[in-house]
């Protein structure tokens, strides 16, 4: 399967946390006019109802989150 990077830039809020290089929570995102779940890895534990923003594709339904606070 090709990448999909047209989650990247996207927020999101983690349904289940992620455990930095332990292994990946999972992200909810709104995309193509709906909602959509993927595997979500972060470089830290992030926790549950965290926001996020998608930062890189890993493949078709995985991605690179960071913790994001909105600047506005």
């Amino acid at each position: 399967m090709a990448r999909d990077d047209s989650a990247i830039g996207t927020i999101g809020v983690l349904i289940v946390p992620t455990r930095g290089a332990s292994g990946p929570g999972e992200v909810q995102i709104r995309i193509r006019g709906g909602s959509e779940s993927y595997l979500a890895w972060s470089e830290t534990p992030l926790r549950k109802g965290a926001t996020v923003l998608v930062i890189d594709c890993r493949g078709p339904r995985s991605v690179d989150v960071v913790e994001w606070t909105d600047p506005l």
